[in-house]
């Protein structure tokens, strides 16, 4: 099934600008991954993530055997991901602002799995009337598992990567932060549902069933304007 969105200027500029940051950050990660790749080459070696960035140049400048020519490259690519640092930093600050002023955004943002940044992608890429149920948002997005029929029964296999391929990952990203925490011992928000499924399947499993869960909770909060209503525990049901 094919969806047509329309979309008004104002979210297409939202959009664009959301899309450049996305762009900015695969610029940065591959600069970073550059950065270590070649630091490496000289035996100074250092853990993934842009938080190391900072250690792993202060490294790079006591290193004294990297020969001159290679220490300036080093420091160059360093600065360029400083550079990128910035302009992300400032990209940030007008998407949050955007967030504020956008009530679909903020409205979604109270689902958990769902920060701004992905609040505002799903006001500004889905038109909730453009789909018939939360079922075909999930699907449109790429988030239904492939039927695999065998001997008469139908298997449920890997999702199939069509639709929407930034919304799916900003979701199953979304939807591994809410499991992550979900495992914590003393957390008290998980649901029974969450829980039980993270007992018998993998969590990579897992994040693409509740990413699934998530959008289509969006698709009927967007539909209804209604706030997320967290759902309640049998515990909580009995003692009440």
């Amino acid at each position: 099934m094919r969806f047509v969105l329309t979309k008004s200027v104002e979210q297409q500029a939202q959009g664009m600008v959301l899309k450049v940051r996305e762009t900015l950050i695969g610029q940065r990660t591959q600069l970073a991954n550059a950065l270590r790749g070649h630091a490496a080459e000289f035996g100074v070696i250092a853990a993934k993530g842009i938080s190391r960035i900072a250690s792993l140049l202060e490294a790079i400048a006591a290193e004294t055997t990297i020969p001159l020519e290679a220490r300036e490259m080093l420091a160059l690519l360093g600065q360029e991901i400083e550079h990128l640092d910035t302009r992300i930093e400032e990209l940030e600050t007008k998407l949050t602002a955007m967030h504020k002023a956008n009530a679909i955004s903020q409205l979604l943002a109270t689902i958990p799995g769902i920060g701004p940044i992905i609040a505002l992608t799903l006001a500004t890429e889905v038109d909730p009337a453009a789909f018939q149920s939360g079922r075909h948002l999930a699907a449109w997005i790429g988030l239904t598992p492939k039927e695999h029929s065998t001997g008469g029964k139908q298997r449920m296999g890997g999702i199939s990567r069509a639709g929407n391929e930034r919304l799916r990952r900003l979701l199953v990203t979304g939807a591994t932060a809410v499991i992550r925490f979900a495992t914590r011992s003393g957390n008290k928000h998980a649901s029974e549902w969450l829980l039980k499924l993270l007992q018998n399947k993998p969590r990579k499993l897992v994040a693409v069933a509740l990413a699934n869960k998530i959008a289509r909770i969006a698709w009927a909060m967007m539909r209804s304007g209604e706030a997320y209503r967290r759902p309640t525990s049998i515990a909580a049901r009995v003692a009440a």
